[in-house]
């Protein structure tokens, strides 16, 4: 290790059954350095921070912290040494305050009333506002994270790990904490930042480690290479471009009206919520976080049971069925939350396969469950999407967020609904599996399917929706038509000027 590193590691190594995760990876973080860990989903970034977290141990090679070992036996030691990390999924408890969630992460935390005080000030300083006394279970996927954030902060870590911290921020939240971790840099700490969005990556980072199938590929600056030679080199081949040709819409299949949250649901109530989508078509919506995505699709799902008339498939009326039924009948949803909601953790794949295909693809005959069947779909799915697992049979919990993620789309994608809904598809996958879950969500309405995008990227949303809608206040704009869209139009209608002048802003 040299003076001019403050962490260092060399030749880390780690195996598990089938899989060899972490191979021979050496590579430094200077003080005051932004590093980012590029790499497909299932590279071995996920397994690389957790080794310097203390999470997993390595088989072998060492690491180095401020000029002594680092050999964490758990997050408590890589805390003590100074490591904190911001993690992708979510580990709070519903029903406890943010307060207390906070708490739980620290390792001797304050008296409530000073600890509240500490987290109003830290999160109003870092832009990332929050009520210490609300609920977990009433936030958003947005404030969650948000409540990760600051509970890391909190810590004050000289190196920071962040696991795609802006998956669910907005653009301005993103440049808030873009700016909040530069201050950071100025007094020596050390960010380890892993994000799949490399225009993002160029604009922050000084260096960047590429992984690849767990070994080392290369170290470059990204700001001397274009988004598209990262991406290159993260998966060893040229990146494809999303086609959308080969669609045509068709008659309404999915028409929502006169949708509203019945009293007593948590978090921001939807207002007459109002749509129609036609074969062949994508409708996108988009919104900052807290607006009623997650009540939208609930509502939608089956989860939560609306008046009759307010949601309807190929005009049957869906708006008093539950999930299964709406299921049966050809809508299907894939929730944000991907691990507890979208997937049980201890289960396997052809298990959760099971959960929600054992209606469309005949995989209980007779009330048994056909084990075989679940586990041939599963590979189905595993094969299409490209998901990086040792088989059907492995738990979810132990996928990458980025593989889950394409399997949980690609189990309702291959169930070839006639309606599919979709809350945050790319959600923390890379530039290669985000462009083959679009092009799967563009396929799929070119068969002639209905599909619903809800997502905070505007970036996707342009590229994916015939038409745009915004969600603010629980309230949905009228969708308008994407093309001659702006992004500075898109903007006004996410803050809630819903008004068509605003909407047909258009480049000059």
């Amino acid at each position: 290790m040299t003076e001019s590193d403050l962490f260092r590691a060399e030749g880390l190594g780690k195996s598990y059954p089938g899989v060899r995760a972490n191979d021979d990876v050496s590579f430094s973080v200077a003080p005051g350095e932004i590093h980012a860990l590029l790499g497909e989903n299932g590279a071995g970034k996920s397994t690389l921070v957790k080794m310097i977290y203390g999470l997993v141990q390595p088989d072998e090679g060492r690491m180095w912290l401020a000029g002594q070992p680092h050999a964490p036996s758990d997050p408590r030691a890589a805390r003590a040494a100074g490591v904190g990390m911001v993690f992708q999924h979510f580990s709070l408890f519903d029903a406890m305050s943010v307060a207390d969630n906070i708490a739980l992460g620290m390792d001797d935390p304050p008296p409530r009333r000073q600890l509240a005080e500490r987290i109003e000030r830290v999160s109003a300083d870092y832009g990332l506002p929050l009520d210490p006394r609300r609920r977990v279970a009433s936030l958003s996927a947005g404030e969650r994270q948000r409540v990760e954030i600051v509970r890391c902060l909190l810590g004050h870590p000289r190196l920071l790990i962040m696991d795609e911290p802006t998956s669910v921020l907005t653009p301005q939240e993103a440049n808030i904490l873009f700016d909040t971790l530069r201050q950071l840099t100025t007094v020596g700490t050390a960010i380890l930042y892993i994000s799949h969005k490399l225009d993002e990556i160029r604009a922050l980072c000084d260096r960047a480690t590429v992984l690849r199938h767990g070994r080392v590929v290369g170290t470059l600056s990204p700001r001397d290479h274009s988004a598209r030679e990262m991406a290159g080199l993260m998966v060893g081949a040229e990146l494809k471009v999303v086609d959308r040709s080969g669609r045509q819409a068709g008659p309404v299949v999915l028409e929502v009206a006169g949708l509203s949250s019945a009293t007593g649901v948590e978090g921001t109530r939807l207002r007459d919520v109002g749509f129609a989508v036609r074969a062949g078509e994508i409708l996108g919506i988009g919104g900052v976080a807290g607006n009623g995505q997650e009540q939208l699709i609930a509502a939608l799902s089956g989860e939560t049971i609306g008046r009759p008339g307010t949601v309807r498939l190929a005009g049957q009326d869906l708006s008093t069925l539950g999930p299964e039924p709406r299921r049966q009948a050809g809508l299907l949803t894939a929730p944000e939350d991907r691990l507890g909601h979208a997937a049980v953790p201890e289960m396997s794949l052809a298990e959760n396969a099971l959960l929600t295909a054992a209606g469309r693809q005949a995989l209980v005959r007779r009330g048994m469950i056909d084990h075989g069947a679940a586990r041939r779909f599963a590979e189905r799915v595993i094969a299409a999407f490209d998901v990086r697992t040792p088989g059907p049979d492995t738990a979810a919990m132990a996928l990458s967020g980025g593989n889950l993620q394409k399997f949980v789309i690609g189990r309702e994608i291959l169930q070839e609904p006639r309606a599919l809904v979709v809350n945050q598809p790319t959600w923390g996958v890379d530039a290669s599996a985000a462009a083959a879950i679009r092009q799967a969500l563009l396929d799929l309405a070119a068969r002639g399917a209905a599909v619903v995008v809800i997502s905070q990227d505007l970036d996707e949303l342009l590229e994916l929706s015939d038409r745009l809608a915004a969600l603010n206040e629980g309230r949905l704009s009228a969708p308008v038509p994407t093309e001659g869209l702006t992004l500075d139009a898109l903007g006004l209608m996410l803050g809630g000027a819903h008004g068509m002048e605003a909407a047909h802003v258009v480049a000059a």
